[in-house]
């Protein structure tokens, strides 16, 4: 890592964890990114307030959970972040790309995408080799309000 001034890291902090799909695994989950949370607070002094810790410890569980219902396992957690921005991104072995459905509080299921495109700036959907990627940014605070996250596709990546 290079360093400017005043100890300021220019390069974003990166972690990344694998998981089996074994009983555990989502709570093993949310406990990475609240230790990587705590190292970019003390290492990029990001603004990660309690709405913040908490939407970036949903889109966590969200993605995890979809990763392991539908592929079960072995699936990738990486995490990236700065003091402008956090992004949650999972890699998984199913080729099948998540689906958005129409708002429907009457539907039991199928509302993770819908929560992760409500708490994300960016969402992005692409496959790769071995599966899929599925990526989401979320905006510390003091940065400009986050529009509503939209899904872009593989089909849709050209078109950005």
């Amino acid at each position: 890592m290079s360093v400017v001034g005043f100890d300021v890291p220019v390069e974003p902090l990166r972690r990344t964890a694998h998981y089996t799909g074994e009983p555990g695994c989502i709570a093993d989950a949310r406990v990475f990114a609240g230790e990587f949370m705590a190292e970019l607070a003390s290492e990029w002094c990001a603004p990660i307030d309690t709405r913040a810790h908490d939407d970036i410890l949903l889109l966590v569980t969200e993605l995890v959970t979809n990763a392991d219902r539908h592929c079960r396992g072995p699936y990738i957690l990486s995490l990236e972040g700065t003091d402008e921005s956090v992004t949650v991104t999972v890699y998984d072995s199913s080729p099948t790309l998540p689906s958005i459905y129409p708002r429907d509080p009457q539907r039991v299921g199928g509302h993770g995408m819908e929560i992760v495109t409500a708490l994300a700036c960016e969402v992005f959907v692409e496959r790769v080799p071995v599966g899929k990627r599925v990526s989401a940014r979320v905006r510390l605070p003091g940065q400009p309000p986050p529009q509503p996250g939209r899904m872009v596709s593989e089909q849709a990546l050209g078109e950005v």
